[in-house]
């Protein structure tokens, strides 16, 4: 009798077993649609509210008003790029002017600072960071206060910091830029911390710890060191949302965008989703595009907030910076995909920004 039952029960678990791989292997063949298609279709990650993004994006995204000055409309800084990565602090400042910024700077390495100047006359580059192996014997206080202080004299010009892009490692540098973050708190500036910003503040994290205006970017890989280092154990992906909740709240209230298939966004409150538009091409320096790009929309929406014209939920300037930059990312790489498919590089989806917008949020 008891051998009945378990042969019984192996059989079933083996049955069970092979439908779900049946069942699998024919959504995957019926499932239809385009791949952009499928995730416009997708409203919830692990349990999720997903983010009424495009709504967000057209409260916070300013009208076109021929009263308004050169300025008004944002003015970003990215603090990133050594002699090794000139791209992405190109692409993190060019995607800012492109998504409707005035004006965008990039405080770079000397070395890096005429390769970006190449790339783009439409960016104000500063070539003032160093790097160790460029001091020499120097005084590294005198020079780190000097290079702090150069920064320092632009700060209170800036809607919004992007730090981390082509950055690199060099301790020296990551220094300055400790001391860069901290004037910045100090300014009471969003920072917008990407790329080997992530590396430094993962290891300092007194920089960005109870600063409501920080907003950390993680990939896979990033997310993953964050979480071992703040909360002591793996991801974990079927409790995505309290994970990233519990990592937001104990790093004291940042916000956190968490990219991946759906991006995934909390500041310790409340989690939101955003998983419409896409594209499966994965080329390097879309992470710089979305840097550039909540950064922008950051600063509109705490504009918007200051002004008390807010319409939209969440009401939190940063987590609608997060929505609306992930969305008019996501739909950019959907368009770039569709034309380019797998030869899609970063400078495609930027090319892509301006028709995605207008297609989200026409301008008049």
């Amino acid at each position: 009798m008891n051998l009945n039952i378990t042969r019984n029960c192996r059989l079933a678990h083996s049955y069970s077993a092979v439908l779900r791989r049946q069942q699998f292997l024919i959504r995957s063949i019926v499932g239809g649609g385009g791949y952009s298609n499928r995730m416009q279709e997708t409203h919830s990650f692990s349990g999720n509210v997903e983010a009424d993004s495009l709504s967000i994006l057209r409260a916070i995204t300013p009208i076109l008003d021929p009263v308004r000055y050169k300025g008004q409309a944002g003015k970003i800084a990215v603090i990133g790029g050594c002699r090794e990565y000139t791209g992405a602090p190109y692409f993190a400042a060019i995607s800012a002017l492109k998504i409707g910024a005035d004006l965008s700077h990039v405080f770079c390495t000397k070395d890096a600072a005429p390769v970006i100047k190449s790339y783009s006359p439409e960016l104000i580059v500063h070539p003032i960071l160093e790097e160790s192996y460029n001091i020499g014997g120097g005084d590294k206080e005198q020079i780190s206060a000097k290079v702090v202080a150069e920064v320092d004299k632009w700060m209170e010009r800036f809607d919004c910091l992007v730090v981390g892009p082509g950055l690199g490692r060099d301790p020296f540098l990551l220094d300055c830029v400790s001391e860069i973050i901290k004037q910045a708190r100090r300014s009471n500036v969003p920072i917008v911390v990407d790329g080997d910003g992530l590396f430094l503040v993962t290891n300092s994290l007194e920089l960005v710890s109870g600063y409501p205006l920080a907003v950390l970017t993680p990939n896979v890989n990033e997310y993953k060191r964050l979480v071992q280092k703040i909360l002591n154990c793996e991801v974990d992906g079927d409790a995505a949302h309290g994970q990233l909740l519990s990592l937001a709240k104990r790093i004291g209230g940042v916000t956190i965008l968490r990219k991946g298939k759906s991006d995934l966004i909390s500041d310790g409150e409340t989690v939101k989703s955003v998983s419409i538009f896409g594209s499966p091409r994965r080329c390097g320096g879309q992470g710089d595009i979305l840097s550039g790009s909540v950064a922008v929309f950051l600063s509109w929406a705490k504009k918007v907030a200051a002004e008390g014209n807010l319409s939209v939920s969440p009401e939190n300037p940063t987590m609608l910076g997060c929505i609306a930059g992930s969305a008019l990312l996501r739909k950019a790489a959907s368009l770039a995909f569709e034309d380019k498919r797998r030869s899609t590089l970063t400078g495609d989806i930027i090319e892509c920004l301006g028709r995605s917008f207008e297609d989200i949020c026409p301008a008049h």
